[in-house]
């Protein structure tokens, strides 16, 4: 892949800080480790990555996969909001701008044409301002924008992770493990959700095999990293038909988070399940 270098842009410091407070306090996981705090943090990794932000804001909000009745919709963005990573207008107009202009370096907020770094993690600590301005990215998911819940988790998404290391930890002391739990469930949870979700953006456009060669992009099918977000990282098949509620395409491509939706449809929870014809051969 041609690597073309970001341009000169100045360091958004106060995504720096808050990503380097994270990274840091998540290395005190060390300094409290139990096996009950592991667990805790690959359950919350699992709830609020795959239901939160890969089924919700990724599948059900990004794209309109399928429907489910909107009390359960607003269930499922908060999950997506306690994972950290944007509100949900801001996450839905961000990857509709990754898919409508795909490694366009100045148009894709993570065009993976600017080098691995860039489309990991540098895009959001050197912020082109227009990707992160409210109106440009209202612009790109207005229908969301205009849903009054959807702005109170966009404007207090940071706040709500103060009530659940209150839980997280009032559930811990009950053991005698509060600082663990927090440590595992808050601060290394948020920095091992945050990477494995990147990885989407990155090696999945660096990497793997693709089943669709006539895709004008760079995205790739990568295992590994399809394990680490539940099915998202089969992601040159998801660039063919970025519509459609299941990712995985061969019986070798698990994708658990297709699982939960057809779960979901099964009870009677999701309708209109949206599968192009490949899946249904398939």
């Amino acid at each position: 892949m041609t690597s073309t270098a970001a341009p000169s842009l100045k360091p958004n410091w106060v995504n720096i800080t808050f990503f380097a407070v994270f990274h840091l306090l998540a290395c005190g996981a060390l300094l409290y480790f139990s096996w009950q705090g592991v667990a805790l943090m690959f359950f919350l990794h699992w709830l609020l990555g795959s239901i939160g932000i890969c089924l919700g804001y990724h599948r059900l909000l990004s794209h309109r996969s399928f429907q489910v009745p909107r009390w359960l919709e607003y269930v499922i963005m908060t999950l997506g909001a306690l994972a950290l990573q944007g509100g949900p207008i801001f996450w839905a107009g961000n990857h509709r701008q990754h898919h409508g202009f795909t490694e366009d370096v100045d148009k894709d907020p993570y065009s993976a044409k600017r080098g691995f770094w860039w489309s990991h993690m540098d895009w959001v600590l050197r912020s082109r301002p227009e990707h992160f301005s409210f109106q440009n990215y209202c612009n790109y998911a207005p229908e969301i924008a205009k849903d009054a819940y959807y702005n109170f988790l966009e404007k207090n998404f940071v706040f709500l992770q103060i009530p659940l290391a209150v839980l997280i930890y009032a559930i811990g002391a009950t053991q005698g493990l509060g600082l663990s739990f927090l440590f595992y469930g808050v601060f290394l949870r948020a920095v091992f959700l945050w990477h494995s979700t990147w990885l989407i953006n990155s090696a999945c456009h660096k990497w793997g095999y693709r089943n669709f060669d006539e895709v004008e992009d760079h995205s790739t099918n990568l295992w590994w990293a399809a394990i680490l977000t539940y099915g998202e990282g089969w992601h040159n098949n998801h660039h063919a038909y970025p519509k459609s509620a299941r990712s995985g395409l061969h019986w070798w491509e698990v994708d658990i988070t297709w699982l939960a939706i057809r779960a979901l449809e099964l009870v009677g929870l999701a309708k209109k399940v949206y599968l192009p014809a490949p899946w249904q051969k398939s």
